[in-house]
């Protein structure tokens, strides 16, 4: 059994997280419960069970809301259609979509008025590339990974351009891109990478934990694309990683016969679940906690207008 943790940092919470969080927190002390949510909040199974206990109410579209209320919006961001639809309900609407994600928004119209094609690199379905494509549905094609930037077609080879989902694996991301440059040399990308800050930083720091841990244990839930990508970065340098919700749902027989646990946690995870965690690990003899930080995180967003 393990008698050390090599604790990653930065890890938990991004800016966009905890602005999110606390615009349904404060949305229901200023107009009390219910307070509706269009699809998760962001995507962590605690997170949103906390705020389910103090009167938010999830939906998975705004058309179930009933007219009037007070909807918020994911920090995932939404398609234009959504805010039309909450305009014709009469909803009082709380945009909490990440201000990053927002920038990429800007970026697809933008491409998309000047006629462009645009190649979304991103995970079908997941609530951002649906937002993103939402912005210019006829110019987005989605690439998910290396071999359909490989394989995909595209009208007008001359005139385009990619963005990215803002929570997806660095590398990976890196080698669709440049199977995309060598592809079609024309391909124009935005002014600023679209994967974000905290994905990067909490990237960058599982991987050193991961170099130097017997196992890696990734605190986030199974939606989380961020919380996913930890997991396979760290399986990417041979070290055997596991995303969970919480210490309830590690297996002992992924300790049998390690020494060093890695630990970090996605960015919609909150820091009580790392704790939790240190806890459980130290009642198995992993009671020395080493922090290995690779950066610091001072980036605060503006609240969401209530």
């Amino acid at each position: 059994m393990p008698s050390k943790v090599l604790l990653a940092a930065p890890r938990g919470y991004c800016a966009g997280v905890d602005r999110a969080v606390e615009a349904v927190e404060e949305a229901l002390a200023k107009h009390g419960p219910p307070v509706y949510v269009r699809k998760q909040i962001v995507h962590n199974l605690h997170v949103v069970r906390d705020l389910e206990a103090k009167g938010a109410v999830f939906v998975d579209e705004e058309t179930e809301v009933p007219e009037g209320a007070v909807v918020v919006l994911s920090a995932h961001g939404v398609a234009p259609e959504v805010y039309a639809n909450a305009e014709v309900r009469d909803l009082t609407v709380l945009d909490a979509t990440c201000p990053l994600v927002t920038k990429v928004h800007l970026e697809a119209r933008r491409f998309a008025s000047e006629g462009r094609t645009i190649v979304l690199i991103g995970h079908a379905g997941h609530e951002e590339v649906v937002g993103t494509t939402g912005q210019a549905p006829e110019r987005t094609i989605l690439v998910q990974d290396v071999e359909e930037a490989r394989t995909v077609e595209i009208p007008d080879p001359a005139n385009l351009s990619y963005l990215t989902q803002t929570t997806l694996s660095v590398d990976e991301t890196n080698q669709i891109i440049g199977v995309l440059r060598e592809r079609f040399p024309a391909i124009q990308g935005p002014p600023r990478e679209d994967i974000c800050y905290a994905t990067q930083n909490r990237q960058d720091a599982v991987k050193e934990v991961a170099r130097r841990a017997d196992v890696v244990l990734v605190i986030g839930s199974v939606n989380s694309s961020n919380s996913n990508r930890l997991a396979e970065v760290a399986r990417e340098l041979g070290t055997p990683a596991y995303l969970v919700d919480d210490e309830t749902e590690v297996d002992p027989a992924w300790l049998d016969g390690t020494e060093v646990v890695g630990l970090t946690s996605g960015a919609s995870a909150p820091e009580w679940l790392v704790e939790r965690m240190l806890a459980f690990l130290a009642e198995l003899g992993a009671t020395e906690v080493e922090e290995v930080a690779l950066a610091q995180e001072r980036l605060r967003f503006s609240n969401v207008r209530l």
